[in-house]
């Protein structure tokens, strides 16, 4: 018995992988635990814990032993983008940026995986990628391998490193995942489920068409993994490769791993973050979608689309957005949203108080400036709104 009558408590880290060695456990735990038996135990608060997520949610599911036996199940995410700069105390928002890009949100990165190593400030980022996460001493070089290597459910790693690498190269699709890996779309169906379950890949509905969804790697480091270290691992296991690989990856970089993680930034923003008066309503969902241009014979990516509630109780499209990483945005970009709420207003999904957003991590032309503070439908939000602002 703890000081003051409380019960001992006891904490089981990583108990998938004791499962998996002793299949009974969950059974022992269950008849530990059985009311008739707890007046002859110690009473002890069992914490069992594990990063597996697919095997610790099982635990309490269907007819598992421990059904009904849990006082709290607590699913812990990994830091919002947010946090994630607050947490490695980085306050200039590109380096955060940059460094959220790679390292994503999951905490023991920060001290334990680059042992306290955190980027100074732009100048010093380039440096400390070759340092701290392509330095194959550093226990962050191996981790993306070592993540699928965790997960019990996954016994063919090198089918599930595939799929990963086709997605991280901007195959989205299930269709263009297959045509990546030489295979049949149908027979993607289950290491896709699976990636899914274990909290790998995310499968998001896109925002206009109900039959078109888009996977995504949930692990920053797992896409950076696939899109820069992967191609170039024999060179960076030896010493003295790193800056050289580091300074060739510059452009896969910026299009296969910023970029698309500055327009997931900006999807968590608008979702969370923003008020309200930003988009004119309060938000339901945000995604991205694909706008269909028959007139053309083409289609439009919009990066953000946000349906929110204005009011009367009934969903709209708020606003849509564009997001570019690497461009100073201008007017090119707000006629190209024009054109894109211009073919929404004729399919009935938008109006012309549906807001346009242009999201930029390099700026803004002066014209663009000049039209959005004649027009409150123009919203303008680069790095510091999005990591201070509303």
């Amino acid at each position: 018995m703890a000081d003051g009558g409380e019960p001992t408590v006891a904490v089981i880290d990583e108990f998938p992988f004791l499962v998996k060695a002793s299949p009974s456990l969950p059974s022992i735990i269950q008849r530990a635990l059985d009311p008739t038996a707890q007046h002859t135990n110690t009473p002890v608060r069992l914490l069992l814990c594990g990063s597996a997520v697919s095997s610790m949610g099982r635990l309490l599911s269907g007819e598992a032993p421990l059904r009904g036996r849990a006082g709290l199940e607590l699913v812990l995410p990994t830091l919002d983008f947010r946090l994630a700069a607050e947490f490695w105390q980085i306050t200039e928002p590109r380096t955060a940026l940059l460094t959220n890009a790679i390292v994503g949100g999951t905490p023991a990165y920060r001290r334990e995986f680059t042992q306290g190593d955190v980027p100074a400030g732009p100048d010093d980022f380039d440096a400390w990628v070759t340092r701290a996460v392509l330095n194959p001493v550093r226990p962050l070089f191996r981790e993306a391998r070592y993540l699928l290597a965790e997960e019990p459910e996954l016994h063919d790693t090198a089918l599930y490193h595939s799929v990963l690498a086709a997605i991280a190269a901007g195959n989205a699709a299930r269709g263009g995942i297959a045509d990546y890996l030489g295979r049949k779309s149908t027979g993607l169906a289950h290491p896709l489920t699976v990636l899914q379950d274990v909290g790998m890949i995310t499968h998001e509905a896109d925002a206009f068409r109900r039959n078109r969804s888009a996977y995504r790697i949930a692990e920053p480091l797992v896409t950076f993994y696939h899109a820069v270290m992967r191609p170039a691992w024999g060179d960076l296991e030896r010493p003295g490769r790193a800056p050289a690989v580091w300074q060739r990856a510059q452009s896969i970089f910026r299009s296969k791993v910023v970029g698309p993680h500055f327009e997931q930034i900006c999807r968590e923003w608008a979702r969370w973050h923003a008020a309200p008066e930003t988009h004119g309503g309060q938000v339901t969902r945000v995604a991205s979608g694909t706008v269909n241009d028959l007139a053309a014979r083409t289609s439009h990516e919009a990066d953000v689309a946000i349906h929110g509630d204005t009011g009367d109780g009934r969903e709209a499209l708020l606003a849509i957005g564009e997001a570019k990483w690497s461009e100073v945005m201008g007017v090119g970009h707000l006629e190209r949203l024009r054109h894109i709420r211009t073919r929404l207003i004729t399919r009935a999904t938008a109006t012309e108080a549906t807001r346009l957003h242009c999201f930029s991590g390099t700026g803004f032309t002066d014209e663009l400036h000049h039209l959005a503070q004649n027009d409150p439908t123009i919203q303008l939000i680069d790095l510091p709104p999005l990591y201070r602002g509303e």
